[in-house]
């Protein structure tokens, strides 16, 4: 992933037939979209945290595919031609807008009459590196933002990173329920039923936040990775990203030379890296500063190298590295 200073409203998404686990249920990314098989409502989402909404409310009615793979940075994806011809098989896309331009161009093509776009079923907020800038919304356009060098920032310089926050996360999966209740109303109960347990657990996922992270030695975390603005918002942190839209470049000694004073005045113990890029810029903080590092994953895709198996999994496994981090008691 790469690091911004802004992040524009993006794209979630996912894959799978029903009952594969969240790992080898990516694997059928490459085939894109297609319609459902055996009377199944056939549901394309642009990756992982679309995906696994779509397998948790849809279950035995659905057929989830992916245009992400489980490896790939989602923000550079590219479809192929055979990718987006059979986009238009889908009966239901599911995408964030702007995250990603080659998912945003094959749904505009594709003339599926279910297209559901998760940045309209939540407000999207801008938010900056710093997290004592964050809510700050004006300040977006000012920097560089989420483009991965592609130059896709988002109209009003919108964090796409929605799911992060539980509560944000629900508001999407009641959306995504209602669409599928429209698509496929003979199932609609089920929907009905399935959105609800699902905003249910979320809530509960909320709940465990709120009490994890409330008592804590300092509300500041450092990351390569300026992903968690709504989080760090939610919970009443505050996120230090490192500037650089690649996770992989350098720091600006400027930059290096802030953090190192952040670390020391609100006593961060810990860089945090992300499983989908390289940990090579935190250690080299870490390294100058004497800090540790660990992982807080974005969560924009499930790997075997992700620490848990689908989304619940993984977020606790954030928390507890939070937890840690930030010395709660």
């Amino acid at each position: 992933m790469n690091v911004r200073r802004l992040i524009p409203a993006t794209a979630l998404a996912g894959a799978v037939a029903l009952g594969a686990t969240a790992l080898t249920a990516c694997s059928g990314a490459a085939a894109g979209a297609s319609g459902g098989k055996d009377g199944k409502l056939g549901v394309t989402a642009s990756f992982y945290p679309m995906q696994f909404l779509a397998e948790q409310i849809g279950k035995d009615h659905v057929q989830v595919d992916t245009l992400t793979k489980p490896g790939v940075e989602p923000h550079d994806l590219e479809i192929t031609p055979k990718q987006t011809a059979q986009l238009a098989d889908a009966d239901v896309i599911l995408y964030l807008k702007s995250l990603q331009p080659a998912v945003d161009k094959a749904v505009d093509q594709s003339g599926v009459k279910n297209i559901v776009d998760a940045a309209t079923l939540t407000k999207l907020e801008a938010h900056a590196a710093s997290g004592h800038d964050h809510g700050h919304e004006g300040e977006a356009e000012a920097e560089a933002g989420h483009d991965h060098g592609h130059g896709h920032e988002g109209e009003a310089g919108a964090d796409p990173h929605v799911w992060l926050d539980p509560a944000k996360y629900a508001e999407i999966a009641k959306g995504v329920g209602a669409a599928l209740e429209k698509a496929d109303p003979d199932h609609a109960a089920d929907y009905k039923k399935n959105t609800d347990d699902l905003v249910g657990k979320l809530t509960a996922l909320d709940t465990e936040f709120k009490d994890g992270l409330t008592n804590t030695a300092t509300k500041t975390f450092i990351t390569t990775h300026s992903a968690f603005g709504y989080l760090a918002e939610r919970y009443g942190l505050d996120q230090e990203g490192i500037s650089g839209v690649d996770p992989e470049s350098e720091p600006s000694p400027a930059r290096m030379k802030e953090l190192q004073e952040v670390a020391k005045k609100e006593n961060v113990s810990t860089v945090f890296f992300e499983t989908l890029a390289s940990d090579k810029t935190a250690k080299s903080l870490a390294g100058d500063t004497g800090l540790k590092t660990d992982v807080l994953d974005p969560l924009e895709g499930i790997t075997d190298k992700s620490q848990g198996a689908d989304y619940f999994e993984v977020m606790r496994s954030n928390l507890k590295n939070l937890q840690k981090a930030l010395g709660a008691k």
